[in-house]
């Protein structure tokens, strides 16, 4: 990951909500969510990531630890 380098991030971003000005912008998205408790879509699969739900709760149910 590059913070500076959204092109070269857009590889592997997965955030699929639209119109995210964080999106390709890792340092920026990780801190936004860690700070409203939550974690970033590049933590969820592919089905969880498309629910929007970022929460703490949410992730950890899906690593089977809630």
């Amino acid at each position: 990951m590059d913070c500076q380098n959204k092109e070269k991030n857009m590889d592997f971003c997965n955030c699929s909500y639209p119109g995210c000005p964080r999106k390709g912008l890792c340092c920026e998205c990780l801190r936004y969510h860690l700070s409203n408790d939550q974690m970033p879509a590049c933590f969820f699969p592919p089905e969880a990531e498309k629910t929007y739900d970022r929460s703490l709760k949410h992730y950890l149910s899906i690593k089977g630890c809630g």
